[in-house]
């Protein structure tokens, strides 16, 4: 796989965790995790898509994960503010009861 298909997994990947991190106190054991626990895929995703860890490949994914991370946060914010209904830490679950708020409508 190329660098850019996988900085784009990485940010994708990390767009849920910074979504979770937004709404849990900061430098908890679950803020801890919401950071950390990609980390492994990451570096499953370096692996098995051939990249190895050649230097210059290191500055596109800590930028794809924090860019991710920030990404997330920056969503939980924005869908706080519109508070349509009460939000949890959970990108995928929001999505899915902010898609079943609009078909019963």
């Amino acid at each position: 796989m190329r660098l850019w298909v996988i900085a784009f997994i990485v940010f994708l990947l990390n767009l849920p965790f910074g979504y979770w991190r937004e709404n849990v106190k900061k430098f908890s054991l679950q803020w801890f995790l919401a950071v950390h626990v990609p980390v492994p895929f990451v570096i499953a995703l370096r692996i098995f898509g051939g990249l190895g860890f050649q230097f210059v490949t290191y500055p596109v994914l800590v930028g794809a994960f924090f860019l991710g991370q920030f990404s997330g946060g920056a969503l939980y914010k924005n869908r706080k503010k519109l508070e349509r209904f009460p939000l949890t830490s959970c990108l995928v679950w929001d999505l899915v009861r902010s898609g079943r708020n609009l078909n019963q409508k």
